[in-house]
């Protein structure tokens, strides 16, 4: 059984539409622009859903692309966003065109991201000596060191 997190949102905006599911079992709940919205080719833009959101303390929310646009060449640029549990601003979808075309329109009501609330832990960070994190097999191997498929 799954816990359930309670999200509050308001509505800032007489369009903005409340997150929903794709289907019962989905990760993500889409997000809507609120209104009609050109992204030019190579630029990135701001969309709006008029809505704002209350993530509880321990929990951020992760604003990813909806793989149908992303085919299409709409990116988000900052993949996932995140949206930590102290912020309560408008959430705005940052999106990038770099598809074909000089530019993409986004419909007003558009599903344009999913948002994912995923549980954040506490974390302290601790420093030691450079021989204190210890050998792997990778070590200092960076981009790329684990090999290719």
């Amino acid at each position: 059984m799954r816990e359930q997190v309670t999200v509050q949102f308001v509505k800032i905006h007489a369009d903005a539409q409340a997150p929903t599911q794709g289907s019962s079992l989905a990760a993500g709940w889409d997000l809507r622009a609120i209104e009609e919205t050109v992204v030019g080719s190579g630029a990135s833009v701001k969309v709006k859903t008029g809505l704002k959101i209350a993530i509880p303390a321990g929990f951020e929310g992760q604003v990813r692309a909806r793989s149908s646009l992303a085919a299409k060449g709409l990116i988000l640029p900052n993949a996932p966003g995140t949206i930590d549990a102290d912020y309560r601003g408008e959430l705005m979808i940052l999106l990038t065109w770099i598809g074909e075309g000089d530019s993409y329109i986004i419909p007003k009501g558009e599903r344009v991201a999913q948002l994912v609330i995923s549980q954040v832990p506490q974390v302290a960070f601790i420093e030691v000596a450079e021989d204190g994190l210890g050998d792997t097999e990778r070590g200092e191997g960076g981009f790329g060191s684990t090999g290719r498929f």
